[in-house]
């Protein structure tokens, strides 16, 4: 018999279920962020599938590569289409984006904020809010925790950090 052949009927009904229900839910999986459920659950599939599947080496390896192929193809297609097909034009897809030049800390009235005093609204661990001049801003500590109430200074802006050091 075919060595093809051989393989493709060595394929159990409990087997083909993993590898279907795996990669779908991988597939699922790429339209969310983070690794979710559906991620864990379809490569707990799919690892199912190899070992129901492998009766040596060779076709654990063959089952892997099958599973690999159509997951990177799909993911091919999805990345393609996320930056400028179908999906791109979708809600699903951040069109906004931040950066120094984006915010008002990016000009230069914001970096005459440097050296202003204020102080702490909130407890900083390190991030939190201080009031300077009546005007509340995130801030960031260079040092670590500073409590609510504590005089602060802004020492630098990066990007869109403001960063204080308490006055002693």
């Amino acid at each position: 018999m075919d060595p093809i052949m051989d393989y493709i009927m060595g394929w159990s009904a409990p087997a083909l279920i993993c590898l279907v229900l795996g990669l779908i839910l991988m597939v699922c999986e790429m339209f969310t962020p983070g690794m979710g459920l559906p991620g864990l659950i379809g490569g707990l599939c799919l690892l199912g599938a190899i070992v129901l599947r492998a009766d040596s080496l060779t076709t654990a390896l063959i089952t892997l590569i099958l599973i690999l192929l159509p997951l990177m193809i799909a993911a091919g297609i999805i990345f393609r289409s996320f930056s400028g097909g179908v999906l791109s034009r979708s809600r699903i897809v951040l069109k906004d984006s931040i950066n120094g030049e984006s915010t008002s800390l990016g000009d230069k009235k914001a970096q005459g904020l440097i050296g202003l005093e204020g102080e702490c609204a909130t407890d900083l661990r390190p991030v939190g809010v201080g009031e300077f001049s009546g005007r509340r801003l995130d801030i960031v500590s260079e040092g670590g925790f500073i409590q609510k109430g504590a005089r602060v200074r802004i020492t630098a802006i990066d990007g869109v950090r403001i960063m204080v050091k308490e006055i002693r």
